[in-house]
Parts: structure tokens; sequence; C-alpha cells
């Protein structure tokens, strides 16, 4: 079984990451201690729906504190101010182009904090894969589900 690889994170990302665990380690928590206080002075546990579920919450709540702080423990943070700007790495806004389509702008970031919805690809998806390491100019050919695209590097920010 291979290991995977580092997980990289853009400052803005790293951050965002860190005030969740904060909220997830003060407010959360004291709000699921308070409603499982709450569900355990109703009595019988065996029967108490109230008690199952803030148990449940709970271990999710942990669940998600231990993924944040293995996450943010292990990250390689990539600052703005060490992206090169004339090679596709994480952190850098790519404007490309696929044949006579619109250009589209992407911003390249860590897996973890990927949203493509909003213009945030992965380095590890398939058009961030093959973009990864190139530079204006270039044509590079990108495996997606729905087949094999040429995209045009147009800009890097």
């Amino acid at each position: 079984m291979t290991q995977p690889g580092p997980t990289y994170l853009t400052a803005e990302g790293a951050a965002r990451l860190k005030e969740e665990l904060i909220d997830l380690k003060g407010p959360q928590r004291e709000a699921l201690a308070n409603r499982l206080r709450d569900a355990i002075q109703m009595g019988d546990l065996s029967e108490n729906a109230d008690y199952h579920k803030a148990k449940e919450d709970q271990a999710f709540l942990e669940g998600r504190i231990q993924e944040l702080d293995h996450i943010l423990g292990n990250a390689i943070i990539v600052e703005d101010s060490k992206v090169k700007r004339e090679i596709v790495f994480i952190g850098a806004t790519v404007t490309i182009q696929e044949d006579n389509f619109d250009p589209e702008v992407y911003y390249l970031v860590g897996a973890k904090e990927a949203d493509p919805r909003n213009g945030k690809i992965s380095h590890e998806s398939p058009i961030g894969r093959a973009l990864m390491d190139h530079k204006v100019g270039d044509v590079v050919d990108a495996e997606t589900p729905g087949g094999k695209i040429q995209l045009k590097i147009l800009k890097i920010e």
C-alpha cells in the first residue's frame, strides 16, 4: 500500500482550517457538552434519542478535530509570495482555454481546500495535474472523466 503524498494548503486555506478547528474545540465542543448534560439529566439513557444523537454528533465532532489536527500538523503551507509566477504550482491563478471555448480562470489549491464551483481546483484533479509545472503558452492534455481535452495556458498569476 502506498503512502499518501503530502497535503498542500494555501496560506488562506490553512487559516480557514485553523478557524474551523478553534470553533470546533471551543464553542462547538461546549455546546455539545451542554446537550449531553441536558440529555443525561432526562434520565433513562437507553431510550433517550437526544442522548444518542448527541453522542453521535460528539463522535463526528471529535473525528473532525482529529482530522484537522492531522492536516494542519502535517501540511505544507504554500505561501503566495513564494509561488513562481512563470510556472503553474499550488497557489497560482491560471487562465486556460480549451479549443474555441471562452477562457476559464482557476485557482490551484491543495486537495483539502478544492472547491470547483468557486474556481478552486486541486493540483491532484485531472486538470490540475495536467497544468502543474507548465508555463504560459504550453498546451497540455488532461484526461478527464469526459475524455481527453487540450488546454492552452494563457496566463499565470
